[in-house]
């Protein structure tokens, strides 16, 4: 049980993350900026609360300003008409940057203690974190399974020129879910942060390939169109399972990496 409670804590910011990530590719597209969201997200609401701002205001500020950044990927997407692997990979790198500029390259903290009940505190014997991902994954379901805009980002992923032509706003609706994607970024960003106690420039490197790597196990196709949330979960608990199996059996940490490389080349090949 202990552990079980373990792999469903280690993999809340993934699953946090995949939600958004899910939009995204269903849509056709993918988004590659996701871990250097959450890394910026830390180090900026550590940097805002170390500065004398309430955590609340903190947050607020985060989630706004990791929204835009998701919007900005849509937007380049969108207008600029560049691949969304390509852009995101340029936006990865920039706020990679921009995490280490906003820290000075060093970990930040000594903020209040205000946030840690969002990633060390418990509802009943559940991690808070479990909570936030549970409840993340439910609103992403409905929005997906009974609402409008569900059925048109399935539609965009499924072939846009026909939802284009039966007159939805296509752009439009690649620029939300962009902004989703940013937006949980951030919010996972946040809940890193008070887990650790610490905002760290290179928080979240290296994530956008397991988040990806779950939502394509959970049966999202790669092309769009395709999926569904609920088996995302399954993805998201497969890869934490395999990690946490991994780590207990101190397998080093490079051939870590080649299995994770071999096990999503292995779900996009079947």
């Amino acid at each position: 049980t202990e552990n079980i409670l373990n792999i469903l804590r280690q993999v809340a910011v993934v699953g946090i993350v995949a939600v958004g990530m899910t939009f995204v590719i269903l849509t056709g597209g993918i988004d590659l900026s996701v871990g250097s969201i959450i890394g910026v997200a830390s180090v900026f609401t550590a940097k805002a609360m170390l500065a004398g701002m309430p955590a609340a205001g903190a947050v607020v500020m985060t989630l706004a300003m990791s929204a835009v950044f998701g919007l900005v990927n849509g937007l380049i997407v969108n207008e600029l008409f560049i691949p969304p692997l390509v852009a995101t990979l340029g936006t990865m790198t920039a706020l990679r940057g921009v995490a280490f500029i906003i820290s000075g390259g060093l970990p930040v903290f000594g903020f209040s203690n205000s946030l840690s009940f969002l990633g060390q505190g418990y509802v009943s014997i559940i991690p808070v974190p479990v909570v936030i991902m549970a409840m993340t994954f439910a609103i992403g379901f409905l929005l997906l399974d009974a609402t409008r805009f569900g059925r048109y980002v399935y539609g965009v992923g499924g072939n846009e020129e026909a939802t284009r032509l039966s007159g939805i706003g296509v752009k439009s609706i690649k620029a939300l879910v962009y902004t989703i994607s940013g937006f949980l970024s951030g919010l996972a960003g946040i809940v890193l942060l008070s887990r650790i106690d610490s905002g760290q420039p290179k928080a979240g490197q290296g994530y956008e390939m397991d988040v990806i790597t779950a939502v394509v196990i959970g049966g999202v196709s790669i092309s769009g169109g395709e999926g569904n949330i609920v088996f995302v979960v399954a993805g998201v608990l497969i890869m934490g399972v395999l990690s946490n199996g991994m780590i207990l059996l101190d397998i080093n940490e490079y051939v870590q990496w080649v299995v994770k490389g071999a096990v999503l080349v292995g779900a996009v090949g079947f």
